[in-house]
């Protein structure tokens, strides 16, 4: 008899306002899906936003990072093919 074990679930508990509440309740009814899929695409999104963002803002305050031109940018590409 094998013996499986339950995948453990990560909860995170949160209080959203009433304007956010009844926005998830509303998107969750206009998709036909639940809020806690909901929930989880938004902050998916959102984190992945977020780290394109950092990178661009770390980048952006690099003073050793070379900042091209457009020009620039496809003479190099240009170059390289």
């Amino acid at each position: 008899m094998a013996i499986t074990k339950e995948p453990k679930l990560n909860f995170i508990i949160f209080r959203p306002t009433k304007e956010i509440k009844k926005k998830l309740i509303e998107v969750a009814k206009i998709t036909d899906r639940p809020k806690s899929f909901i929930i989880k695409k938004a902050l998916e999104i959102y984190l992945n936003d977020y780290i394109d963002y950092q990178i661009a803002l770390d980048r952006l305050n690099d003073k050793d990072d070379n900042i091209l031109t457009n020009e620039e940018f496809w003479e190099n590409v240009n170059q390289n093919e």
